[in-house]
């Protein structure tokens, strides 16, 4: 695949904290080299699933004439600490230089609109491809590999190809609730009470089942609001999340105050979790559940990240439901799966 040509000139990175390197990058130095910019947070459902295949070029294609570039732009203010976005590179085993772009600097200056999105630049600056979220990585790749043949050496290591079943043809994806924010600049909390003003607690009570609607999500306890989440007044709570789709992932941490989750101060909280009424099993739990001596589905939120709750073979509503022991426990966002392996 060969990339058009472009009259669009890729912008110079904006200053700021770098990980993975012991100085600042920039474009203009990369001339004469193929460029990878990843825009992502590590929050993001999506962009997590795209990493897999950003650190897999860079292992393959690494050693020739091409720069692999991260633009960490944080989507919840937890997620500017430069700490935990390294905590989160090791995880996900990612290696090459990672930008924090705390103040949307880079997102803006690309005039960025989704996570993730990957840029491909190519030897004399000039952006030559770019896509937004996950999918078409046959194509981003063929387009890069095209790029570094233009810079003076084609690659000889195979293609990378898929590494996922549900990314290959014949994956069935679904429509899929939309992604659901928790706080009251953006959240889509179903309850009578709603948001109280001054963001003061408030002493929830859960709808019946017949009564709550996909695309929101409801509460009972006592909870209190901040601009990105809502966050356990209480000692005892219950979320509860009719939904639709392959996995349900949940952005949580044990506290909303941002001094606590800095410093760590906040014990973990566990949560009990039921999908429709039962315990999860082990073909229906996501990655980050485990389950008590009993045989409840557990999980233990013990940093502010995306945890993944549940996996599906189909996108039939289901009912979530989160039973939560632990003043602090903060809800950010809620975040859906789309495809199946064939």
């Amino acid at each position: 695949m060969q990339p058009p040509r472009s009259v669009i000139r890729a912008p110079e990175l904006a200053p700021g904290e770098w990980l993975n390197t012991p100085r600042p990058l920039t474009l203009a130095e990369q001339r004469g080299r193929a460029v990878l910019a990843h825009i992502w947070d590590y929050t993001c459902i999506n962009c997590v699933r795209t990493l897999p295949y950003v650190t897999a070029w860079q292992r393959a294609y690494g050693q020739g004439p091409v720069t692999f570039i991260g633009i960490h732009t944080p989507e919840f203010e937890f997620a500017r600490e430069r700490r935990k976005v390294a905590a989160a590179l090791a995880q996900y085993g990612v290696t090459y230089p990672v930008l924090l772009d705390n103040d949307l600097r880079n997102w803006e200056a690309f005039a960025n609109r989704y996570w993730p999105t990957t840029y491909l630049i190519d030897a004399a600056g000039y952006i030559r491809y770019q896509h937004a979220g996950e999918g078409q990585y046959a194509e981003t790749e063929a387009a890069l590999t095209a790029l570094m043949a233009e810079a003076g050496d084609k690659p000889e290591a195979a293609p990378v190809g898929v590494l996922r079943e549900e990314d290959r043809p014949g994956a069935v994806c679904f429509r899929v609730t939309p992604e659901l924010q928790a706080g009251f600049a953006r959240g889509v909390l179903g309850n009578r009470e709603g948001y109280a003003p001054r963001q003061l607690p408030v002493i929830y009570r859960l709808p019946a089942a017949a009564e709550q609607q996909d695309g929101y999500f409801y509460v009972e306890g006592t909870w209190q609001a901040g601009r990105e989440y809502l966050a356990l007044a209480g000692e005892q709570g219950v979320i509860e999340l009719p939904y639709h789709a392959a996995g349900a992932n949940a952005v949580l941490a044990p506290s909303g105050d941002p001094v606590e989750l800095r410093l760590d101060l906040k014990a973990p909280v566990s949560l009990d979790v039921y999908q429709d009424g039962a315990p999860l099993d082990g073909l229906h739990a996501g990655a980050d559940i485990g389950w008590n001596a009993d045989g409840q589905s557990v999980l233990v939120v013990d940093q502010p990240r995306m945890y993944a709750l549940t996996r599906n073979p189909d996108a039939r509503p289901h009912r979530l439901r989160l039973e939560a022991a632990g003043r602090g426990l903060a809800l950010f966002s809620f975040s859906f799966s789309t495809c199946v392996k064939a």
